[in-house]
């Protein structure tokens, strides 16, 4: 490394990774990703993938994008703008030019930038950013990253698509060189993807050590950047995505309740990687079926559940539309089920890739008939692990189909996580019904406790034969009744069980903020990161505004009213256009305001500050 060059310390870093589809831009982030959290530094990552399958090369519809915020403070959000942009052609710079920060740097591949290339971004015939003076406010390092791949790998025996594949490890060892890194964790990673392909892994090893001595070697480049640990409590952390955390939280909610446990899924964007993770894991007895379609999916895990083990299916908003029957079966049934819904931009197959909030209404009332089940949402990638727990908790001790929200921001997103013991992990009691109980004559089914539960028999226990279906069922014996009075008395009692949940969840809490004052920030799911961001900020301008985030959305926690009636005003920012605020007004008959970002984007921390400053005024 040259004399002069200096190592600069900072608090805050948000690099974008942007290109085609296939040049590796998820990797590279998600190798960068794992390369922070093993130092110890917060983060939060936010994958934006193309919609289309395989978009034309080089084409705007094409581009593939990974922003990641690193920092020593605590971090909530993948971050509103860039300080880094790597844009490996130009498509990708005009992409996301408007989300780097004045001042920022650009990292481009100069051969991505070549009259075909800008052609297919759309830019004018003759205009290159590179060199017309548009990028005058930002520090541009034009490297040529494809020919000095090629230049890298000359003695290695691939042909040139192999090579030029390598073009992501350059930047990555680019970056791990700018950044003051050690690289031994993505040489591990390689040397155990590529055990079997030992050219692939010279390849890739050399690219990625002359990204990093190009760095070192180079004379325009003289201030290196480190960003120290975060301060975070002790223990052992590693980073995970929503639906990584989201699988094991299931695997520990069936080793705590010893309930095998059973996955019928269709793949579906963005819940497959569920499937995917779960199907890892045969040595805790997890079962996982690919179905047919969204319908066999689910029923198999009605099957599975009916005799005795936890079902699941996953799914995402189109899926669960054509689901829907079956969880009214499960509903008439009464028996234990995850319906898991990682929601994406709709309607119809809407945005595949992109991010919304779009599926509560469909969850509270997306049924025929008078069909209630609790609903239950997580907040960050890593709150997937204890919320998924928690609703598998909730289905199991009442005996109900309950649906799990996410969505696409948090089953892709990645954090710090810091490993649970399992002793810690609350106990999920399972109670079967094995034998007629004393002065029993005959097993009534839905005869209930005095939780509106009914007893849950595994098919085949002598003595125990009893009838399900999806016909209306008699109160107590299960028969099949078309009974009006029976009716009535079984709607009833199927929505008094979902509201007796609340008894047995947490009180609602405030996050940040006081107790009462003039604002309140109601926010649930994937709005989290921004609105405690923006809370936060306001907070330390002097502004009396709270922050209060919802993980049990069917029933809400019983106190929740009272919180609402403390704030002189309640606003709700939702990735949606406006499904939490139509409920709480319902319910609770407050003159609540919402802030609604339906651009399959993330709410930002700025954006959202600027609006609550507009309601204070």
């Amino acid at each position: 490394m040259s004399t002069q060059t200096t190592v600069q310390q900072l608090k805050d870093v948000v690099i974008k990774f942007a290109g085609d589809s296939g040049d590796g831009m998820q990797l590279t982030g998600m190798q960068f990703t794992n390369n922070t959290a093993l130092l110890g530094i917060d983060l939060s990552t936010f994958p934006d993938f193309p919609a289309e399958i395989r978009a034309p090369q080089g084409t705007l519809p094409g581009v593939s994008g990974f922003q990641l915020h690193f920092s020593s403070d605590p971090v909530y959000t993948p971050g509103d703008s860039c300080d880094v942009l790597v844009a490996m052609n130009a498509a990708a710079l005009k992409a996301n030019l408007k989300s780097l920060k004045k001042g920022g740097i650009i990292i481009a591949n100069i051969d991505g930038f070549d009259a075909k290339n800008l052609r297919l971004a759309n830019y004018p015939d003759g205009v290159n950013p590179l060199t017309d003076g548009s990028l005058d406010g930002y520090v541009v390092y034009e490297i040529d990253i494809t020919k000095l791949t090629r230049e890298a790998l000359k003695d290695v025996d691939l042909g040139m698509k192999e090579k030029d594949r390598a073009k992501n490890m350059f930047v990555l060892g680019f970056l791990y060189w700018l950044y003051d890194r050690n690289m031994e964790s993505t040489i591990h990673f390689l040397q155990e993807k590529f055990a079997k392909k030992p050219l692939i892994l010279e390849g890739n090893l050399k690219a990625l050590h002359a990204g990093y001595n190009y760095g070192d070697t180079t004379e325009a480049f003289t201030t290196r950047y480190r960003v120290e640990r975060a301060r975070m409590p002790r223990g052992t952390y590693r980073s995970i995505t929503g639906n990584q955390a989201l699988a094991l939280g299931l695997i520990a909610a069936s080793q705590k309740s010893g309930l095998p446990l059973f996955l019928g899924s269709y793949p579906i964007t963005p819940a497959s990687d569920i499937l995917h993770e779960l199907s890892k894991h045969k040595n805790f007895g997890v079962r996982t079926f690919q179905a047919e379609d969204e319908i066999a999916g689910i029923s198999s895990a009605i099957g599975a559940s009916y005799g005795g083990c936890m079902g699941v299916t996953t799914t995402s908003g189109p899926g669960m539309a054509l689901k829907t029957e079956a969880m009214g079966l499960a509903v008439m049934l009464e028996i234990p089920l995850l319906i898991i819904d990682i929601q994406r931009g709709g309607p119809s197959t809407g945005l595949p890739t992109k991010t919304e909030q779009s599926d509560l209404l469909q969850a509270y009332y997306g049924r025929n008939g008078e069909c209630p089940m609790p609903v239950i949402a997580a907040a960050t990638p890593s709150d997937c692990f204890s919320a998924v727990y928690e609703a598998f908790r909730i289905a199991v001790q009442h005996m109900t189909p309950v649906i799990f929200l996410s969505d696409g921001y948090i089953a892709n997103g990645a954090e710090p996580w810091r490993f649970p013991r399992a002793a810690d992990l609350p106990p999920i009691e399972v109670k079967f019904k094995t034998s007629l109980d004393e002065g029993e004559e005959k097993f009534m089914p839905y005869q209930r406790d005095e939780r509106w539960v009914r007893p849950w028999a595994v098919p085949g226990t002598p003595g125990l034969e009893h009838r399900i279906g999806g016909l209306e069922k008699q109160h107590i014996t299960g028969n099949v009744s078309y009974d009006p009075e029976n009716h009535q008395l079984m709607v009833k009692i199927r929505q008094a069980k979902v509201d007796a949940v609340a008894d047995d969840i947490p009180l609602q809490t405030i996050d940040s903020g006081p107790e009462s004052g003039d604002l309140l920030v109601l926010g649930w799911g994937s709005t989290y990161g921004a609105i405690k961001s923006a809370v936060k900020s306001l907070q330390q301008q002097g502004y009396a505004v709270a922050h209060a985030h919802l993980r049990y959305l069917r029933p809400f926690p019983k106190n929740l009213g009272d919180i609402l009636k403390r704030y002189k005003q309640v606003l709700i920012p939702e990735i949606n256009n406006g499904q939490l605020i139509k409920i709480i007004r319902d319910q609770y008959l407050i003159d609540a305001k919402g802030y609604h970002k339906i651009m399959g984007i993330p709410i930002t921390k700025s954006e959202l500050e600027e609006h609550i400053k507009s309601l204070l005024g």
